[in-house]
């Protein structure tokens, strides 16, 4: 069955997904901008992740605003190379910031991972796995109680989520990703 939900969700310039796709993205918008579900939109990328049915897992969606930092003018004298106020990218993914968001939203749950449902010209949707790190449940499931431990707490402030470890510039390997390991910091933000 996941594998047909998969190709499903592959194949999305086909008029079946399209037109569904459009339905939810019409009710999705009246929502607020972060809302507990009760299932997986994609529950083959869902489980691939690490989600379970099962109490102590909780599902949010999220709606992010498309579109690069919005600066204000400088108000003080500058020299024309300092005073862009367009151009000027976050030095996060849309979905790092969206996994902050739900983070942030709900303090006693951690972040285990996330994935997109969703864009139009205006927004984007992320769903995001949290875990009840003190629920009797998650700490007896041996596949999961790893994220119970101190180590793990806030993971997704210190950049530890996959989306986390792309945008911090982990997932490059080889020539040109010296200055990455163990962090940007450590080489005076050579490395990204």
């Amino acid at each position: 069955m996941y594998k047909y939900v998969g190709e499903f969700w592959k194949n999305r310039n086909s008029p079946e997904f399209k037109a569904l796709q459009r339905e939810r993205l019409i009710v999705w918008r009246k929502e607020s901008t972060a809302v507990r579900i009760e299932r997986p939109t994609r529950i083959d990328r869902a489980r691939t992740l690490g989600y379970k049915a099962k109490q102590g897992y909780v599902l949010v969606r999220i709606r992010i605003r498309r579109t690069r930092l919005r600066k204000s003018r400088p108000s003080q004298g500058r020299h024309t190379k300092g005073q862009t106020i367009r151009k000027i990218q976050p030095g996060k993914s849309f979905k790092w910031i969206a996994e902050e968001r739900v983070s942030r939203r709900y303090p006693n749950l951690e972040l285990l991972n996330s994935y997109t449902v969703g864009e139009d010209g205006r927004f984007k949707w992320y769903e995001v796995i949290l875990v009840d790190p003190h629920h009797p449940i998650i700490k007896k499931d041996p596949r999961i109680n790893w994220i119970c431990t101190p180590a793990n707490t806030g993971r997704v402030f210190r950049g530890l989520t996959s989306a986390g470890k792309k945008s911090r510039g982990l997932s490059r390997k080889g020539t040109g990703s010296e200055r990455i390991r163990p962090s940007l910091r450590a080489h005076k933000r050579d490395g990204k």
